[in-house]
């Protein structure tokens, strides 16, 4: 949650990105860590390194199916020269290890994952032997019945065996006291199999931030419907609300929000019971019809101290007007990116996905960087004293920019998979040059 208004702005003031990135970070706070069903952690962060409590496999077990034996009894075993032995009974999955022995001259049929029986060193799979029908090399096992009673007859093995082979052992995965998993990992589909295997049902992490992602002007229509006169569809809210769930967030969109400020502000209040943060683009800017910055730019007061949201122009291009504070009884953050497509989509990249992750509870909260060298038919130009971020396509080293520098380009921004990052003292960059790269696939 936040916990500190950001600085004041100044309207005439220029903010470097580091300084407004700075306040946000600030300003977020991780969540407070609960316990959650295995199902219902898909997605967190650990707050607690997670101890395994019993080896994994608990036991030894075989790998295939075949039959368990001692290595004296198969050694020197051939097709010319098999090894004939007695069947003593069937181990399934799931059954008890103590219920067979395996003594001299002796096999037990067994399964995929059965527990290795008393007495038996070594599984042969069923390929090397008759599977008890004395002709010849079987390619599986036949159907038998579990009962170790009902179990009889003879098999005949065709090649040797050493000690342990296909013998899963205890704990050759995990060992009992072995650290399973450390506290600030996220928990994927591997992580979630490891928790189950090991017997644990919940697990202590953060929760996925909620973020609500609103847009808003009167042009804009939903897709689907009839585009009138002078209207767009509404791609901002999809775009950041697509790029929240990649960051880790649970994500929800609201619909285009007409601009009137005091719909606006009736609106964001009403999707506070669901937030951890809430994402706006459209009107911060300077424009006659700017509604969201009409209806937030006062909205702290004395009965809600620490509130407030603070809108400022960046040395950047594109997202020069961006908005940050809190709102609500409970501080809770928002972030106002500006309306044009690629303006709030970088906007995203550099501050809003990094105060989700940083909600998450993660130490490493931004997007990698690399160095690469520009591949380009010609100079880069950029605004001095504006920090430039262009759409591009990464590769082998290598970096090429897609499309033009207009932020309204979507076509191109849906073909990049990184922005190169022209630093603000720098004016023209040539081909070849080196240049710092954030990747975002």
């Amino acid at each position: 949650m936040s916990t500190a208004a950001p600085r004041p702005a100044d309207q005439d003031r220029l903010w470097s990105v580091d300084e407004h990135l700075a306040d946000i970070l600030a300003a977020v706070r991780p969540l407070e860590p609960i316990e959650l069903q295995l199902p219902d952690a898909q997605g967190c962060v650990l707050v607690e390194d997670v101890t395994v409590p019993v080896s994994l496999p608990p036991f030894d077990n075989s790998s295939m199916d075949g039959y368990a034996v001692r290595v004296a009894d198969v050694a020197g075993a051939s097709e010319e020269f098999p090894a004939a032995l007695d069947v003593v009974g069937d181990v399934a999955a799931g059954q008890q290890a103590d219920l067979l022995y395996v003594g001299p001259g002796q096999a037990a049929r067994i399964m995929t994952g059965a527990p290795l029986p008393s007495g038996a060193e070594a599984v042969v799979p069923v390929e090397w032997t008759d599977g008890g029908l004395g002709e010849g090399p079987v390619t599986g096992m036949r159907a038998r019945s579990l009962a170790p009673e009902q179990a009889s007859g003879h098999v005949r093995v065709y090649r040797p065996a050493e000690a342990r082979a296909h013998v899963r052992a205890k704990g050759s995965d995990v060992k009992a006291g072995d650290r399973a998993l450390d506290a600030g990992t996220v928990l994927g589909p591997p992580q979630i199999a490891l928790l189950a295997a090991i017997g644990r049902g919940t697990v202590r992490v953060r929760p996925r931030p909620r973020v609500v992602v609103m847009s808003t002007g009167s042009e804009l229509v939903q897709p689907g419907e009839e585009l009138g006169s002078g209207q767009i569809y509404d791609s901002n809210s999809f775009a950041l609300t697509a790029a929240a769930r990649d960051a880790g967030a649970i994500a929800y969109r609201v619909g285009a929000v007409a601009d009137d400020a005091d719909t606006l502000r009736s609106t964001i209040e009403d999707q506070l019971v669901r937030a951890d943060l809430v994402v706006t683009t459209g009107g911060v800017s300077v424009g006659a019809y700017d509604v969201v910055k009409e209806a937030l730019e006062h909205v702290g007061d004395e009965d809600e101290a620490g509130s407030g949201i603070a809108f400022r122009k960046l040395a950047m291009q594109p997202g020069k007007p961006q908005g940050f504070g809190s709102i609500g009884p409970d501080h809770t953050p928002l972030l106002a990116l500006p309306g044009n497509p690629v303006s709030s989509y970088v906007s995203f990249e550099l501050f809003v996905r990094p105060a989700i992750r940083t909600l998450m509870g993660l130490d490493d909260v931004h997007r990698p960087t690399t160095r690469a060298k520009l591949t380009a038919e010609k100079a880069l130009t950029s605004p001095k004293g504006r920090r430039q971020f262009l759409r591009a396509t990464y590769a082998d080293g290598a970096v090429s920019p897609v499309g033009g520098v207009g932020s309204h380009l979507i076509a191109a921004l849906a073909h990049a998979d990184s922005l190169i990052v022209v630093p603000e003292d720098a004016e023209c960059v040539e081909p070849g040059t080196e240049v710092d790269v954030v990747l975002l696939g």
